[in-house]
């Protein structure tokens, strides 16, 4: 937030950055209920998809710049996953998910073209 670092103008990060807002403006519609599990769980993954990515940035190493973007990929993934459940259990629609789907979608396209490279 305060450091100005090269990784803040880059792509992924800005994207992985609204993933985890639209992650918690999706999980404010789930049941109280699912406070502990599947909200917490969404959060805390996207969290980890944003602060991997901008810790993947910082390495000097191409290869553990690599290992962090494909933990961040399994992130995405367990996202994708659980909001998927979500929807099977109607705490969302298909109309709430639209920007959910652009985010989640473009994240993996471009953290698959930075492993790739």
């Amino acid at each position: 937030m305060f450091l100005h670092l090269k990784h803040t103008s880059l792509d992924v990060f800005k994207f992985s950055h609204e993933l985890v807002l639209e992650c918690y403006r999706l999980t404010k519609l789930f049941p109280e209920s699912e406070r502990f599990g599947m909200i917490s769980q969404i959060r805390r993954a996207a969290l980890s998809v944003h602060l991997n990515v901008a810790e993947g940035c910082s390495r000097k190493s191409v290869n553990d710049r690599k290992r962090f973007y494909e933990i961040t990929r399994g992130s995405a993934v367990e996202i994708d996953t659980a909001i998927g459940v979500a929807f099977k259990l109607s705490y969302v629609t298909m109309e709430q998910l639209t920007n959910f789907e652009n985010l989640i979608i473009t994240t993996y396209k471009i953290l698959s073209g930075l492993i790739g490279k």
